[in-house]
């Protein structure tokens, strides 16, 4: 894939994006600092990294959620990761 290459991702890289954009409270913006891709290339990496079936879903639970964007953010929001967010491993949500 373009996006894998062009920024020389590896496996550990990529299970971390795909955790930060399932994070709520984790922004577009905290992904492109870390890793410097834009929210359309982290969106189509994820398209490319999941079943369908998930992505329709991670598509539905993000599109037009104001924690994902720090400029829609409420100033309250001070942290990127919820301490009740499950963990994410070899692209699968772990269960507690």
């Amino acid at each position: 894939m373009k996006i894998i290459e062009k920024y020389q991702l590896q496996s550990a890289d990529i299970d971390r994006i795909i955790e930060m954009a399932w994070e709520d409270r984790t922004p577009f913006d905290a992904i492109t600092l870390q890793f410097g891709l834009s929210e359309k290339e982290v969106i189509e990496l994820m398209k490319f990294e999941m079943h369908p079936r998930n992505w329709k879903k991670w598509r539905a639970r993000v599109q037009g959620r104001s924690t994902k964007h720090a400029a829609k953010r409420d100033n309250e929001v001070l942290r990127f990761k919820s301490n009740l967010q499950r963990t994410i491993t070899g692209n699968r949500i772990s269960k507690r």
